[in-house]
């Protein structure tokens, strides 16, 4: 519970322009999955299953691709200029650390 809680919190302070996108795009694959869910219950052909789960990845991926690119953008940008000035490494390790979601 205390980790949603943190999760939640962390979300509310760190907020971009794009999030509303992707939130909007993460409902649309939720309702997606779920269709897809119905469509096995009713027995539908596994090449339609396929198809469709097919796209609910496609629009999860589509999404966890522009948080990362949104990342990249702004946080890295802002984390590696303010880190130069301190003679941090910290931004090229967060970078490392996103870039394998890609």
């Amino acid at each position: 519970m205390h980790e949603t809680q943190g999760m939640s919190e962390q979300t509310h302070a760190h907020q971009h322009q794009s999030h509303g996108d992707i939130i909007k795009r993460l409902k649309r694959a939720e309702g997606h999955l779920r269709s897809v869910v119905g469509m096995i219950e009713r027995g539908r052909p596994c090449v339609d299953l396929a198809q469709q789960l097919h796209a609910v990845e496609k629009a999860v991926c589509q999404a966890k691709r522009t948080l990362i690119q949104d990342h990249i953008d702004h946080c890295l940008d802002h984390a590696v200029t303010a880190a130069s000035e301190r003679g941090d490494n910290t931004a090229l390790d967060d970078f490392k650390l996103i870039t394998k979601y890609l």
